[in-house]
């Protein structure tokens, strides 16, 4: 939906997820869509060089959010949440769903 304005569909995808999701890695958001990581993590990198997105460390993962200081993040992420609006249902609610805690062992699916 934004790809013509951010220029690719990796774009969308990274944003959209961070979005959702407050922050990310390449590996998660590429399985998260079913992507390639080293395209995903090309957008991550462009991101932050360009003042979006800041990254840290964690362990041996870099995690990646919006920059508080970039100025126009109030309007990007309205546009943002506006364009999930229009996302399907089920896509809409599974960058929605943040499962992060592991499964209780004997617990039925």
């Amino acid at each position: 939906m934004l790809e013509p304005l951010l220029g690719s569909t990796g774009a969308e995808r990274v944003l959209m997820y961070i979005l959702a999701r407050g922050e990310g890695y390449a590996r998660e958001i590429a399985r998260s869509f079913g992507g390639d990581p080293d395209s995903i993590q090309k957008q991550l990198v462009k991101f932050e060089s360009g003042g979006v997105l800041v990254s840290k460390s964690a362990g041996k993962t870099r995690l990646y959010f919006f920059n508080p200081r970039y100025p126009f993040l109030k309007q990007l992420k309205l546009l943002l949440e506006k364009a999930l609006s229009f996302y399907a249902k089920q896509e809409r609610e599974k960058l929605l769903m943040n499962r992060r805690r592991p499964r209780r062992r004997g617990k039925p699916l």
